[in-house]
């Protein structure tokens, strides 16, 4: 099982600008599986960005609601995350990760410790 995150890199988006970020997952049928994107800046604690269950529904951060968008394609096992109005504290290494269930709230489905395998990550600088 696999998960390889892409779309970030040593190039860095200005602030106000988009961009999204692509997990691309072997050995998961992602229609199964609650998905999450993660995000991680140096001395700084994993926090979860959104998330989303196996029937398709979104949660997110406070930090990213109204900006962000989660969205996942099941046929092809490819996670989305189409990040819109970046800010520099949205800088860091976004890692994506699975786990069999979101639970019922979003603190719960944000929270990393319920989440079995991870990305390695891509890392997204803002300018």
């Amino acid at each position: 099982v696999q998960l390889v995150e892409s779309g970030g890199g040593s190039n860095s988006v200005q602030a106000g600008g988009s961009l999204r970020l692509s997990c691309a997952g072997s050995g998961y049928t992602y229609s199964r599986y609650c998905m999450g994107w993660f995000r991680q800046a140096p001395g700084k604690e994993r926090e979860g960005v959104a998330v989303i269950d196996s029937d398709g529904l979104a949660k997110y951060a406070d930090s990213v609601k109204g900006r962000f968008t989660i969205s996942k394609d099941s046929a092809k096992n490819i996670l989305y995350l189409q990040m819109d109005s970046l800010k520099a504290e949205d800088a860091g290494t976004y890692i994506c990760a699975t786990t069999g269930s979101c639970g019922v709230t979003t603190d719960q489905a944000l929270g990393a410790g319920r989440y079995w395998d991870w990305g390695r990550g891509t890392q997204v600088t803002v300018s």
